[in-house]
């Protein structure tokens, strides 16, 4: 073996800048997720805006009570996203548990590992939105049971939302929503909205949805909101990026609504 080199200590140590990304958004996922990191990264992260991920436990089948189940890993969840720096927005990507649990109750859970951070919820970034389309009468499709979809519909409706129309696929598994071709969710789409709606509401982070954004707006002739792209959308103008990509879809050209 050769004699190792001398290792020198640089006599000048480089300048740090503040931050080695503008900004900065968290977001947890499911440990099961297979979409939402895919279009965080297509749709939020650039050279300016980094995303930086944390996954939690969570098991199906996707019932109201398994969703509850991952309350308590929200503030452990957060913590291991930059511990001690600050971000300028942590999304919780999963809508339907977001429903369950409760926006107010996710916040709590983030704030005491992340204090003071924007959050974001899919159904709270569809609600802004929709506002952000004027809608008032709106059509939803997800992809779960009805035992599942049911708190989807209370919460839109308790919103001020009149649901024309509310379509469910029956799946359990997360998984298996995964699965569903962007080109199918189109025609399931066109198959869901109600001709008085306003705008559709599809919900599900697993769902490739923003994929095929565009072609569903295109197939129902009205606005689509989906929950990634929302949040991504609301990340985004968290950040004060207000770039405009209408390649997904109409949303992605708006500025967001004030509270």
């Amino acid at each position: 073996m050769k004699p190792l080199p001398e290792i020198k200590v640089a006599p000048n140590r480089p300048t740090l800048e503040d931050r080695p990304m503008a900004r900065r958004v968290g977001l947890i996922i499911l440990a099961t997720d297979h979409t939402s990191e895919p279009d965080f990264r297509r749709m939020v992260a650039s050279e300016r805006i980094g995303v930086y991920v944390a996954r939690i436990p969570y098991a199906n089948p996707t019932t109201p009570e398994n969703l509850r189940k991952m309350q308590p890993a929200l503030t452990s969840g957060a913590a291991l996203i930059l511990p001690d720096e600050p971000l300028d927005a942590i999304c919780y990507s999963c809508t339907s548990a977001s429903v369950v649990i409760g926006d107010a109750e996710i916040e709590v859970a983030i704030q005491a590992a992340k204090p003071g951070v924007p959050i974001v919820t899919p159904p709270m970034a569809g609600v802004r939105g929709l506002h952000a389309f004027g809608a008032r009468r709106i059509s939803i499709l997800t992809p779960y049971t009805a035992e599942t979809s049911r708190p989807m519909a209370a919460y839109f409706a308790s919103r001020g939302f009149e649901i024309a129309s509310f379509t469910c696929l029956g799946f359990e598994d997360d998984r298996e929503m995964a699965r569903i071709p962007p080109t199918e969710l189109v025609d399931l789409a066109r198959e869901a909205t109600h001709a008085q709606s306003d705008a559709l509401f599809v919900s599900c982070t697993a769902l490739r949805a923003a994929l095929a954004v565009t072609g569903m707006e295109q197939a129902i002739g009205r606005p689509v909101v989906t929950s990634n792209q929302a949040s991504a959308w609301n990340c985004l103008r968290l950040c004060g990026d207000e770039t405009v990509h209408p390649e997904f879809g109409r949303l992605m050209t708006l500025p967001l609504p004030r509270d």
